[in-house]
C-alpha cells in the first residue's frame, strides 16, 4: 500500500476496516478549512447501508489549513477514511493523489465519488449516485452542481451558461464535462496508468474532461443523475463580469485542448480542429443572439463568443491559469 513519495499519509481512521470498504468519496482541499468542515459534515450526514470512507487530501503542503481542520475528526473517528497531503501543486495532482490512496487501500472498492471542497452533499447523494451507475450499468455518473450564490444583489447572473447544468434528465448521456459531482467505477481507474488526470491541465483545468473524454473514447459508459445535486457555495467574486468572461475564455480553451488530444493521432488533426475553431468563434455571435432570449440576457449571452475566442486562443498558446489562485478554483 505505499503510495508515491510525494503523498504523504497524515492519518487514517483508527481500526479502519479497509476490506469492508465498497464506496470511496476523494474530497481535494486547497486553503478552505471552515468550507471544508461543511462538506465534511454533509459527507457524515449520508443515508446510506454502503459502506465508505473519505479521502480527503490537503493540496497545501505548507500552510495544511486542511490538515488543520480536519485531522481532529479521522482521530476521534467521527469521519471514516483517510487523510492525505499532496506536496505537488495543481488541480490534477490532488485528485490523482486521491484516487492512487483510494485503490490501494480498499480492495473491494467499487468506485468513487468527487466532491469539491466548496461543495455540499445532500443526505442521499452517495446512495442515489451509487443506485444510478448500477441502473444504468454505467462507468462513470455526473450529477448537478447547484449554485449557492450569496445574499447579496445578483441580477441576471444566475441565469449564465457557466451555472447551467449541461442535462436536465436522469439517464445515459454522450459525455461528462466535470469532476466537481461526480462518480468513477474502479474499472475506469485500473484501465488508466497513475496520473490519471493529465498534469498539463493543473492550473488551467479541464483535466477532469479530458479524462472523461478519453475513457469514453475507450467504451466506458456515462450516466447523468438530475436527482443527486451537491451545493456549490459561490464567492461574490464569481458573478462579476471579469470572473464570467474569463471562464469562457477559459472554457473554450480547455474545449480545444481536449480536442486536439482527441484528434492527435488522426491525419491532419491539429488542422481539423483549427479550423473549426475557426468556424465556431465566427459563428458565435449568431449563437450568443439566439441564446439571448433563452437566457433573457444578452450579457450573459456574450459566454458563446468568449468561448469561441478561447479557442482559437488556445491554437497560440494562450492559457488562463485560474487554478493557481484559491478564488479561481
Amino acid at each position: 500500500m505505499a503510495l508515491p513519495d510525494h503523498i504523504e499519509l497524515v492519518t487514517q481512521t483508527p481500526d479502519l476496516a479497509h476490506e469492508d470498504i465498497t464506496v470511496v468519496v476523494t474530497v481535494p482541499t486547497f486553503r478552505r478549512p471552515v468550507h471544508l468542515l461543511k462538506t465534511l459534515a454533509s459527507l457524515a450526514s449520508q443515508r446510506t447501508a454502503r459502506r465508505f470512507a473519505v479521502v480527503l487530501v490537503d493540496n497545501d503542503s505548507d500552510g495544511r489549513e486542511g490538515v488543520i481542520a480536519a485531522k481532529p475528526l479521522f482521530d476521534a473517528g467521527e469521519l471514516n477514511g483517510i487523510l492525505i497531503v499532496e506536496s505537488l501543486r495543481g488541480n490534477c495532482n490532488a485528485y490523482n493523489a486521491a484516487w492512487v490512496t483510494a485503490l490501494r487501500f480498499f480492495p473491494n472498492m467499487s468506485h468513487v465519488l468527487v466532491i469539491d471542497d466548496d461543495e455540499i452533499a445532500g443526505p442521499d447523494w452517495i446512495e442515489t449516485m451509487s443506485r444510478t451507475k448500477e441502473s444504468f450499468l454505467a462507468d462513470l455518473v455526473g450529477g448537478p452542481q447547484v449554485p449557492v450564490f450569496p445574499t447579496t444583489e445578483t441580477g441576471d447572473v444566475p441565469q449564465h451558461p457557466v451555472f447551467t447544468p449541461p442535462y436536465r434528465a436522469t439517464g445515459p448521456v454522450p459525455l461528462l464535462y466535470s469532476s466537481g459531482n461526480l462518480l468513477v467505477s474502479r474499472k475506469v481507474l485500473e484501465a488508466n496508468d497513475y496520473p490519471f488526470l493529465d498534469p498539463r491541465f493543473n492550473f488551467i483545468g479541464g483535466g477532469d474532461a479530458n479524462f472523461i473524454d478519453r475513457s469514453v473514447r475507450r467504451g466506458f459508459r456515462t450516466a447523468w443523475c438530475a436527482d443527486a445535486p451537491v451545493y456549490e457555495t459561490v464567492p461574490a467574486n464569481r458573478l462579476e463580469p471579469s470572473w464570467l468572461r474569463a471562464r469562457g475564455i477559459r472554457d473554450g480553451v480547455i474545449s480545444t485542448l481536449v480536442e486536439k488530444g482527441r484528434r492527435s493521432q488522426q491525419p491532419l488533426g491539429a488542422a481539423r480542429v483549427f479550423l473549426k475553431s475557426l468556424a465556431l468563434l465566427g459563428l458565435s455571435p449568431l449563437k450568443a443572439l439566439l441564446a439571448a432570449r433563452r437566457l433573457g440576457s444578452l450579457r450573459n449571452s456574450l459566454y458563446y463568443v468568449h468561448v469561441g475566442l478561447g479557442r482559437t486562443l488556445a491554437h497560440f498558446g494562450y492559457a488562463d491559469e485560474q487554478y493557481r489562485h484559491t478564488d479561481g478554483r
